[in-house]
């Protein structure tokens, strides 16, 4: 069980940072090594970070493209029960398309308005986003996709008139293609945070070896009895006043 004294005094400290200071003035080289180490460790760190932040943007452009597909899916029924012209009247088709304009104003709403940061995800506008993902600035390029209906194609989709349900399995597909290419993009993120964390383990370790320095392993011997002196002097005490606290109740009694 370890233990933490806070009575260790100056004296024992300041040889602890005499003892750092020694390591480096004895071994600059491996100092130099060590500082290298942690700006790369810093630098995997990050790059996790970043995956994951990558990845959080992704999810959120495939939720809204996902309420993207079902308003698509919903569109294409209603255009099948319009195309039904022996059951269904003119009048029928325009109450019908007034279901397919309200889930055209929802893909509209989705498009423009789904955000990450204040960045628009899928309105056309947002260029492919680099994401820093090792010590040396590389990394993975995230895209998304314009879902808006002029880039689905489906703009002026009208189903009072002649219309073509192959717009709308287009515009399905496109949708699909692009929640695929998603997931793909947070695949490969996950891949590189897990080498990212890895590699920022194992060279934790390589630095822990060249830098971390160990009070035990600093502190002289006589400041490390001065240290059991003051723990052995706490336990004396604390024994004292148990004792007394024993003798105090039997008197009382």
């Amino acid at each position: 069980m370890s233990m933490s004294i806070s009575g260790i005094s100056s004296n024992a400290y300041n040889s602890y940072d005499a003892s750092l200071t020694k390591r480096v003035t004895d071994d600059p080289a491996g100092s130099v090594i060590a500082q290298e180490q942690l700006a790369q460790i810093n630098g995997y760190n990050q790059g996790s970070r970043n995956g994951e932040t990558g990845q959080d943007l992704i999810a959120t452009a495939d939720g809204a493209l996902s309420g993207i597909s079902d308003s698509l899916q919903r569109m294409r029924e209603l255009s099948i029960q319009a195309s039904s012209s022996a059951i269904y009247s003119d009048d029928d088709r325009k109450i019908i398309q007034k279901e397919i304009d309200q889930l055209k104003e929802h893909i509209t709403d989705i498009a423009k308005n789904t955000q990450f940061n204040t960045k628009n995800l899928l309105d056309g506008s947002l260029a492919d986003l680099h994401l820093a993902l090792n010590p040396q600035g590389g990394g993975l390029s995230i895209h998304t996709t314009n879902a808006t209906l002029e880039a689905l194609g489906i703009a002026d989709y009208d189903v009072t008139g002649k219309f073509d349900i192959s717009k709308l399995d287009d515009a399905i597909a496109k949708v699909s293609d692009a929640r695929a290419s998603l997931g793909a993009q947070s695949s490969a993120l996950s891949y590189s945070i897990g080498v990212s964390n890895l590699s920022s383990e194992n060279l934790t370790s390589s630095y822990s070896n060249l830098s971390d320095v160990d009070i035990q392993d600093y502190v002289s011997n006589k400041k490390k009895d001065e240290v059991m002196k003051q723990y052995q002097y706490f336990v004396f005490n604390q024994q004292v006043q148990e004792k007394e606290n024993m003798i105090s109740r039997m008197l009382g009694m």
